[in-house]
């Protein structure tokens, strides 16, 4: 069995310093030491390598799944990855959980954010089950 321990942050530029206030952006997230810790530990493992290594990995993702048939588009930064459809996305995003593979949505994309460390058979194995389920 696994474990999953969310950590929200937000990240804004200066220019936007006062648009939350006090008690006005809670998170459910928000608070758990045990998830700070956690959070705390992979910002001091992040490195140029790591981050090398992220952004081969998501050229990789952006490839593979622009070799579907049923892909309109691919676009993203590292592993943060949107994919456009040319099939029913609540179709695919059901297909892909059935076949083991969590995906999100968002704004009527397929949404993909696995691990920045998640080791690269791995990735190809959930790739492949993805694009099973895109083409299928």
């Amino acid at each position: 069995s696994a474990e999953i321990f969310c950590f929200c942050v937000v990240v804004h530029t200066s220019h936007r310093r006062n648009a939350l206030t006090d008690h006005t952006h809670g998170s459910t997230f928000g608070g758990n030491p045990i998830c700070a810790a956690g959070a705390i530990s992979i910002i001091d493992r992040l490195d140029d390598d790591l981050m090398a290594d992220v952004l081969k990995k998501g050229e990789y993702v952006k490839k593979e799944l622009e070799s579907c048939q049923n892909v309109e588009w691919v676009s993203g930064l590292g592993l943060m990855i949107g994919v456009k459809l040319k099939k029913d996305l609540m179709e695919v995003v059901n297909g892909c959980v059935d076949a083991g593979v969590l995906v999100l949505t968002a704004n009527g994309l397929l949404r993909l954010l696995p691990p920045l460390n998640i080791p690269m058979d791995v990735l190809q194995k959930g790739i492949e089950k993805i694009k099973a389920v895109i083409d299928g």
